[in-house]
C-alpha cells in the first residue's frame, strides 16, 4: 500500500522504517527541516520499560496540593480559557483512582518491554548509534519516606512481570558511585537492570537516514493543513493534494488540532517539559554519573549521553506555548549542581522546552480510527522515547492487517 505518515519526530520515524519494512511505499510529511526537532529533540534520555508508570496515581493528589503557587513544581497548572486542558485536568484527577492507575500501568508495562526488545532488534540490524548505555536506570530517593514508597512500588510492579530491584543507600552509591559526593543524603532506590538510554534526537535522524536509504521518502518543510473529510485525500499549504492508502497521524501535541475538522476528538494535551544540557570537558566526566537516573524527590530523569550531561524533567500545562522558562531550567540546573558537586564549574548550560503529547493516564492511542484509511500513533507523553519502536511496529502490523505480538486496547 501507499501510506503518508504525518509527523517525522521519534514516533513517525519508528512507524516509517516499520512500515516500510512491512513492504509498504511510505511518505513522511514533516513541517521542520530535518527529523527529530521538537518534542523528540532534547528530552530525558531515557528508554525506561521498568518504570513505564503514568502521573495519574493515587499518591500524586496530595502532592498537586503542596505544588499549587510554585513555580519550580514538577507538576505545574497553568489555567487557560481553554475547555480542552480544563477537560483533561479533571480526566487526569479520575485516572489517580487506583483500580485505574493499575490499569493503566498493566498496559504500559507490556508495550514498554516490548517495545525495548524491539528498540535492541532494530539496533541490531541496522546498527544505528545515538550514545546508547544499557547500564540499566537507578530510581533514587533522598529522604526514607520516599524510598519507602519505591519499595512498595517495586513489589507492585513485579506482579506485572517487571525486575525492579529494591537497593539500599549503599548499593545504590554502588551502581552510581557519582552520588557519593551529593549534598543531599541517598536513602536508596529502585534499580532496573534491562533498562537503557540514549540520545532520542540522534537516534531519530539516524533512523530516518535509514529509512530514506531503504526507499522512504521525507518531505520536510511541507505544512499540512487538513486531512479532507473521510480521509480521502491530504491538503497541504498552499493548495497541494496527496493521495495514500492509509496516513498514519503522528504528529504529536498538534494530532488533535488536525483531527478536529474530521469531528475527531482524542484525549491528547501538550504537557510541557524542560532539559538542561551540560557539556563535560576533560575533567568532569570523573563526577558525572554514567547510569541513567531518576531523582524521585525532584522528578528529574539524568542521562549521560556521550560527552553531555541530560537532565530533563516537570510538567507543566500550558496550552501550546512552547517558550523556556528560566526559572523552570534554572531549578533542575540546581538540582544538578547538588546531586553533583563537581559539576558547578559549568557555566554553559543549554535550555530547551518541549511539548509532550499527554493523555490523561499516559496510555498512547495506537489503531485504527472509525475512518478506514486514517491510523494514530500519538499520545505518548513521557514516554515516547521508551514506547516508539513498540507502538510503530505495532501500527504496522495494524496497518497490513496483522495482529500485534503484544497485548494492548488498540483502537479498531
Amino acid at each position: 500500500m501507499k501510506i503518508i505518515v504525518l509527523g517525522a519526530g521519534v514516533i513517525g520515524v519508528t512507524s516509517a522504517w516499520y512500515l516500510a519494512q512491512a513492504g509498504h511505499e511510505v511518505t513522511v510529511l514533516e513541517r521542520q527541516a530535518e527529523a527529530g526537532m521538537e518534542t523528540s529533540f532534547a528530552n530525558g534520555g531515557q528508554v525506561s520499560a521498568g518504570h513505564a508508570e503514568p502521573w495519574a496515581r493515587p499518591a500524586v493528589i496530595p502532592k498537586l496540593l503542596r505544588w499549587l503557587g510554585r513555580e519550580d513544581a514538577p507538576l505545574l497548572f497553568r489555567p487557560r480559557a481553554d475547555w480542552a486542558q480544563w477537560e483533561w485536568g479533571l480526566r487526569f484527577l479520575l485516572e489517580c483512582m487506583p483500580g485505574r492507575f493499575e490499569r493503566n500501568c498493566r498496559a504500559l508495562a507490556g508495550l514498554a518491554v516490548y517495545s525495548r526488545d524491539c528498540l535492541r532488534a532494530l539496533r541490531e540490524r541496522t546498527r544505528v548509534r545515538y550514545d546508547e548505555r544499557s547500564r540499566g536506570i537507578l530510581h533514587f530517593a533522598t529522604s526514607d519516606r520516599e524510598f519507602a514508597e519505591l519499595a512498595r512500588n517495586a513489589e507492585a510492579m513485579r506482579t506485572l512481570g517487571i525486575e525492579r530491584q529494591v537497593k539500599s543507600a549503599a548499593e545504590c552509591l554502588q551502581i552510581e558511585p557519582a552520588l557519593r559526593h551529593s549534598e543531599e543524603r541517598v536513602a536508596g532506590g529502585a534499580y532496573t537492570p534491562q533498562d537503557e538510554s540514549g540520545d532520542a534526537h540522534r537516534f531519530t535522524q539516524e533512523l530516518a537516514r535509514s529509512c530514506a536509504e531503504r526507499g522512504v521518502a521525507f518531505r520536510y518543510g511541507t505544512v499540512v493543513e487538513a486531512i479532507e473529510q473521510e480521509a480521502d485525500a491530504i491538503r497541504l499549504q498552499g493548495g497541494e493534494r496527496l493521495l495514500a492508502d492509509a496516513y498514519v497521524v503522528a504528529l504529536g501535541s498538534y494530532s488533535p488540532l488536525l483531527l478536529r475538522s474530521l469531528g475527531l476528538k482524542i484525549p491528547v494535551y501538550p504537557l510541557k517539559g524542560y532539559s538542561i544540557t551540560l557539556p563535560l570537558g576533560a575533567a568532569e566526566p570523573m563526577t558525572a554519573p554514567e547510569v541513567s537516573l531518576t531523582d524521585e524527590a525532584h522528578k528529574i530523569v539524568i542521562s549521560r549521553l556521550g560527552n553531555r550531561l541530560r537532565a530533563a524533567g516537570t510538567a507543566e500545562l500550558a496550552g501550546y506555548d512552547a517558550s523556556v522558562n528560566p526559572a523552570r531550567c534554572n531549578a533542575i540546573v540546581r538540582r544538578i549542581r547538588q546531586l553533583f558537586p563537581g559539576l558547578g564549574g559549568i557555566t554553559v548550560v543549554e535550555r530547551w522546552a518541549g511539548l509532550r503529547p499527554a493523555t490523561p493516564n499516559n496510555v498512547p492511542i495506537i489503531g485504527r480510527t472509525r475512518l478506514r484509511k486514517l491510523f494514530l500513533n500519538t499520545g505518548h507523553g513521557t514516554l515516547g522515547w521508551t514506547l516508539a519502536c513498540g507502538s510503530a511496529k505495532a501500527l504496522a502490523d495494524l496497518v497490513s492487517g496483522r495482529k500485534p505480538e503484544v497485548a494492548f486496547d488498540f483502537l479498531a
